[in-house]
């Protein structure tokens, strides 16, 4: 039941990395702080479809 999403800059837009969740536990979208290699620093990613 694992699916791929792919995570996307909060402040760039940029889709920066891949990574897998797993549906039934979590359906709601995912939220992370991940580093940003444009900005040189660490930014909230989101989960997009």
């Amino acid at each position: 039941m694992r699916v791929k999403i792919t995570l996307q800059c909060t402040e760039t837009g940029d889709k920066n990395y891949i990574t897998t969740k797993n549906k039934r536990t979590h359906p709601e979208r995912l939220e992370l702080k991940k580093y940003s290699p444009r900005l040189k620093r660490m930014t909230i990613h989101r989960e997009t479809k």
